[in-house]
């Protein structure tokens, strides 16, 4: 009798997560529709429509030869909202300009992202299909990936986000699959799916397979780790051998192996979020990751870009320093800075009367984004306010070929009219 109690708490407790999954689905859904252009393509693999939604960056622009790494995300309905919000806060300093895929998992989700079939868990019969994980990694593979590359302008620096299922899907796709993305984020992953199958697995993968070059971040929620003893926390978790808590003891398993493991040469963090529950730890972790992640990204010494006594020469050799450590971590060259910043800086410096530092930094956008019209725009503007009209006129003049937008006409001219 109380083992039938114990079920149905545990299946009231799956409905009730079930209810509140698709109702956040569906509230985001909705405010997808309204900022990110919603894609879709017919799959081989599964002989059906998949859909799925893209978030361009702010300064993407369709006549520039830019291209940008790309971030995909399971559970795009309900998560493409949190990467959004983190990467909308984050780019510029801490994180680059980048393509977001959020990925439709809403049909058939257990099928899809579980490594493995089974029958029966938790005591009560599996009434899903299960074990399909290979199948949907050759619909990412073979279709989903090659077509956000036909028709977006990606790179092939990529990044792949999972949750719960998600997650476990995620770190499979690391472990066997792992040439399709460079980095990684499982948050709060069913590694207990199957008896720990992928855990064992990935063990032994990772005690004889080189992972160099991979990163992974790992989350786990901490607030309710066993949901019938309130006394089981973060600290004795490990010390109990119920089912209940075989979740997040499969996750700390696998992070402490992957932690103490350095020979596989994956480049691997994990956090625990103590007052977070499985359904709000994405957020932080997204947060968390996608900085760990980019840890590269971040600027070397940024207090000197600011400080009036760094010169010209220094500048110069921080941006070339940046400029190889991008190359180094994407495998192709990038600008050292993005558009915004360069502007940005050339714009401080001038109101701080250091105009050779603007100089440089106006320059360095027009050298780095050639058809950026706000970059040639600023670059006259720098010049304008020199007296240097001549030099003025040959960047606004750039500025409205590249735009041909009235304002940089009517400014063109009224530079013209100086000489």
């Amino acid at each position: 009798m109380v083992k039938n109690i114990l079920l149905l708490f545990a299946t009231s407790l799956i409905f009730f997560s079930s209810i509140l999954s698709h109702s956040q689905t569906s509230k985001n859904e909705l405010y997808l529709t309204e900022v990110v252009t919603k894609d879709s393509l017919f799959s081989n693999t599964f002989q059906e429509n998949k859909n799925f939604w893209v978030h361009l960056p702010e300064n993407y622009n369709p006549k520039s030869s830019e291209k940008y790494p790309v971030v995909y995300i399971l559970d795009g309905g309900a998560l493409m909202n949190s990467l959004e919000t983190v990467y909308n806060n984050y780019w510029g300093h801490y994180l680059p300009h980048m393509i977001l895929v959020g990925i439709q998992n809403r049909t058939n989700r257990t099928r899809d992202l579980t490594t493995s079939q089974i029958k029966m868990r938790r005591g009560a019969e599996m009434d899903e299909d299960t074990g399909g994980a290979e199948n949907f990694t050759k619909y990412i593979e073979n279709e989903l990936i090659p077509h956000i590359d036909k028709n977006y302008p990606t790179t092939p620096y990529r990044t792949l986000i999972g949750h719960s299922y998600g997650g476990l899907f995620t770190i499979n796709m690391l472990i066997n699959h792992n040439s399709l993305f460079k980095n990684y984020i499982a948050i709060d992953p069913s590694l207990n799916w199957d008896n720990q199958k992928l855990l064992k697995e990935a063990k032994t993968k990772l005690q004889t397979e080189n992972f160099k070059g991979k990163s992974l971040f790992v989350s786990i929620a901490a607030e309710q780790l066993h949901m019938m003893n309130s006394k089981i926390t973060i600290n004795n978790v490990t010390e109990d051998t119920s089912e209940f808590t075989l979740f997040p003891r499969s996750i700390i398993e696998f992070s402490k192996f992957a932690e103490s493991n350095k020979k596989s040469g994956l480049n691997f963090s994990w956090k625990i979020y103590p007052e977070d529950l499985h359904g709000t730890v994405p957020l932080p972790s997204i947060r968390d990751g996608l900085i760990f992640l980019f840890d590269w990204f971040q600027f070397k010494n940024p207090p000197k870009y600011n400080n009036p006594e760094t010169t010209v020469i220094e500048l110069e050799q921080l941006l070339n320093e940046q400029e190889k450590i991008y190359l180094q971590n994407y495998g192709y060259s990038v600008p050292p800075m993005v558009e915004e910043l360069f502007i940005g800086y050339g714009y401080m410096n001038m109101q701080m009367g250091a105009p050779k530092k603007a100089k440089l930094f106006f320059t360095k956008a027009t050298k780095f984004y050639p058809k950026s019209a706000n970059a040639f725009d600023s670059l006259a503007e720098y010049y304008e306010a020199q007296e240097d009209y001549p030099n003025a006129i040959i960047n606004m003049k750039r500025a409205f070929e590249l735009s041909g937008n009235n304002i940089h006409k009517e400014r063109l001219e009224k530079l013209q009219a100086k000489l």
